[in-house]
């Protein structure tokens, strides 16, 4: 084994399909602001004779699956900008520079889109609602704020980005370990999924703020690789691949 393999061509990348079903989400998420659902679930996990939210004092929730675990997800990103940074020097990472730099560059981006985006939707939580003991009106992602001291931070999920930007580890893989990046999308998947269940339980976030967040995720993850580490032949025309 080569201690810098070539560069090769990708793997064909069908990209109006990963367009289409992020898209049909957005579209299907958007009709159901027409519904209840979001509230509906809310309630689902809410018990005022309990003190509310039934996982807002959870230890494991709170300090184990939103602290340590994003902590451990930083700690990855923190190793692959080392791995990145290090394969300026190593001659044994040299040949896998692009993948690194697209994989620190898909998860920086899809987490530092949540705060700016928060604080130009001032969504609220559900738990800051007066349906679920707080003191805030309740309004449509697409509705106007209503007027508030305390404008709202929870449009798109914080943790569920941090869960969702490991699509970025089967971008990085799947040119040369097409098998091990199907098991990393399935990983960021089910870890983007378990995040955002543990806030809804929480009542940190509505069910359709952690599904925004997967699909920007995705989008981001996929830019950023069809940008930087995607790599075809040139008589290929067909973005399919």
């Amino acid at each position: 084994m080569p201690a810098h393999p070539a560069r090769a061509f990708s793997r064909p990348l069908n990209l109006r399909l990963c367009l289409a079903i992020p898209a049909l989400t957005a579209v299907t998420l958007v009709l159901l602001e027409l519904t209840s659902l979001d509230m509906r679930l809310a309630q689902w996990v809410y018990d005022p004779t309990a003190g509310g939210f039934i996982g807002r004092h959870s230890y494991f929730l709170e300090n184990v699956l939103h602290d340590q675990a994003k902590n451990l997800v930083i700690a990855l990103a923190l190793l692959a900008m080392a791995a990145w940074l290090g394969a300026f020097f190593v001659e044994r990472l040299r040949g896998y520079k692009r993948e690194l730099g697209c994989l620190v560059l898909s998860m920086a981006l899809s987490t530092a889109f949540v705060t700016p985006l928060k604080a130009v939707t001032a969504v609220q939580c559900p738990w800051s609602l007066s349906q679920f003991g707080g003191k805030e009106t309740y309004s449509e992602l697409l509705s106007p704020r209503p007027a508030s001291e305390n404008p709202g931070r929870c449009w798109p999920g914080g943790h569920a980005a941090t869960g969702f930007s490991l699509f970025a580890l089967f971008f990085a893989l799947r040119d040369r370990k097409p098998r091990l990046a199907r098991a990393a999308w399935v990983m960021a998947f089910a870890l983007g999924s378990v995040f955002s269940i543990g806030r809804m339980l929480q009542g940190a976030h509505f069910f359709s703020h952690n599904v925004w967040t997967a699909v920007f995720c995705w989008l981001i993850c996929l830019g950023t690789y069809y940008g930087v580490l995607y790599h075809r032949p040139r008589e290929s025309l067909d973005c399919a691949g």
